[in-house]
C-alpha cells in the first residue's frame, strides 16, 4: 500500500501510519519540515554520541532498544532504513574519536535550536510535548518524506 497524505494515514490499521499522520499534523509548513530533514538526524547522530561519551554499551544500549521499537512497527521498509541509519551514526561517532561530547554536544544544541525555531514558524508545539514516542516518530516521518520521493512503499 503505497502512502501519500495524512488522511489515508489517519485512519490506517497500522500504528506507524496513525503516529505518522499525527505527526504530521504538526509539521506542515514547509520551513519547518525543511528543518526538520536537516536537523531530526543530526540529533539523532548527537544522542548516540553523547550517549557514546557516557560509555559506549550506554549508546549500544540505546540504540538497541530503538531498533526493538521500530521493530514494533511492524514496518520493515523504515526497521531497516533505521538499522542502516544507525550502524552508519554509530560509525560517526566511533570516528570523532576523543571529539565525540564537543562535537555532538554542540550539534545537539544547534539542532534543538533550529527545531523550535521551525516549530515557531509553524505555529505549534513539537510533537513529544505530548507524548515522548514521537521523538522516535520524528525520524522516521523524515524517513516517510523520501520514500514518498523515492516510491518506496512501508
Amino acid at each position: 500500500m503505497m502512502h501519500t497524505a495524512a488522511a489515508p494515514l489517519a485512519t490506517s490499521d497500522r500504528k506507524v501510519d496513525r503516529l505518522l499522520a499525527h505527526y504530521e499534523e504538526s509539521h506542515r509548513n514547509p520551513t519547518n519540515e525543511l528543518i526538520h530533514y536537516i536537523a531530526i538526524p543530526a540529533i539523532m547522530l548527537s544522542i548516540v554520541g553523547l550517549l557514546f561519551a557516557i560509555h559506549p554499551w550506554v549508546a549500544y544500549v540505546f540504540v538497541a532498544a530503538s531498533l526493538v521499537y521500530y521493530a514494533l512497527l511492524r514496518a520493515p521498509a523504515f526497521l531497516l532504513t533505521m538499522l542502516v541509519l544507525t550502524a552508519l551514526a554509530l560509525a560517526v561517532v566511533h570516528a570523532m574519536g576523543g571529539l565525540v561530547l564537543p562535537v555532538s554536544a554542540a550539534i545537539f544544541v544547534v539542532a534543538w535550536i533550529f527545531q523550535f525555531v521551525g516549530h515557531k514558524i509553524e505555529g505549534r508545539k513539537p510533537s513529544f510535548f505530548e507524548d515522548i514516542q514521537y521523538l522516535w516518530v520524528g525520524p522516521l516521518f523524515v524517513l516517510s518524506k523520501l520514500f514518498l520521493k523515492l516510491r518506496v512503499r512501508w
